[in-house]
């Protein structure tokens, strides 16, 4: 079965029967599992299972967006509520146990997406903290000092790796600068890119991973009418050749009400920018069969580094 440049979301707590029809005709890179999917650890574990054996690959992968503190798809199960990056990173330099507690918290949620078959989580975030207020990425950020974002994320990166598991960096190239969520308009920053590269754009040309996930916010000064996730010239040449990242990049959920349009005009726009996988969150079947119909396979770049990450998949065990 082929596989297309998409991930998908699912509706429930297992596989319906119609989108078991549509999987067996259709392969998408991956699956993100969401609180919606989640009932208890046995009922995760049965239902990637389920969707490994679908598509016939163990190693399929299987994401889940798990940051902690406010961004827990485990909520029902275990309180992380006051775990969150900010934590970690307010901590760092004044903690002499820092390190045994954070290795506590990744060990905890490692633990979790290993024996439940999740195979990808969609962490860390390298966007910087912003003390304003009404900052939309919050508490999710490490720090305003990029060394310590850098530090931190790498570390985290590095224990998900040696646990077999993969990360997605985000959201690159640098969501901290705005105060408004892209789930519901779109960002818009009027930032020099001289600031942006000293500042939001730092983490990310320090932080290396085989996955990125793009940030819907339109930089006025780079490129005046494109989002980052739609922009040839930031993929390009702040992500691609600035940044160089050499990694697939995945866009963010091409359903935010950031990206304006019909969601079919997006995922086409969203690709021919150059990002390599569209995301597609909310189990739509309907939607899903849509974008069935004009998300072409993977190209043999992401073939090839798809390979790699499989690779490394529980490799330690």
């Amino acid at each position: 079965m082929k596989t297309h440049a998409i991930i998908f979301g699912i509706d429930s707590f297992k596989l319906n029967l119609n989108e078991i029809t549509f999987f067996k005709k259709y392969k998408p890179w991956g699956i993100i599992l969401f609180s919606r999917n989640i009932k208890n650890l046995e009922q995760v574990k049965n239902l990637t299972t389920s969707i490994k054996d679908l598509f016939k690959d163990k190693n399929f992968p299987i994401l889940i967006d798990q940051e902690g503190g406010m961004v827990n798809r485990f909520k029902n199960i275990i309180n992380l509520e006051n775990y969150n990056a900010k934590y970690f990173g307010d901590i760092y330099n004044n903690d002499p146990k820092f390190y045994s507690k954070f290795d506590k918290f990744l060990k905890i949620n490692i633990s979790i997406l290993k024996y439940c078959g999740i195979n990808i989580n969609t962490v860390p975030v390298l966007d910087l903290f912003n003390a304003d207020k009404k900052n939309v990425i919050g508490n999710r950020s490490f720090s305003k000092n990029y060394k310590i974002v850098v530090k931190l994320s790498k570390y985290l990166i590095k224990s998900y790796k040696k646990s077999g598991l993969e990360t997605v960096i985000k959201h690159i190239p640098g969501h901290g600068c705005t105060s408004i969520d892209s789930h519901f308009a779109l960002p818009q920053v009027n930032l020099s890119l001289d600031y942006l590269k000293n500042n939001d754009f730092r983490t990310f040309k320090k932080v290396n991973s085989y996955l990125a996930m793009t940030a819907h916010i339109l930089y006025k000064n780079i490129d005046p009418t494109r989002c980052a996730t739609q922009s040839k010239k930031i993929i390009n040449d702040i992500i691609r050749k600035y940044l160089s990242f050499r990694g697939i990049l995945m866009s963010d959920d091409i359903c935010m009400k950031a990206l304006s349009g019909s969601m079919l005009k997006n995922a086409k726009l969203t690709l021919d920018a150059g990002c390599n996988v569209l995301l597609h969150c909310n189990g739509n079947l309907d939607q899903m069969k849509k974008l069935s119909l004009i998300v072409p396979e993977i190209d043999n770049f992401t073939n090839k580094l798809t390979k790699k990450i499989k690779a490394n998949f529980y490799k330690f065990n």
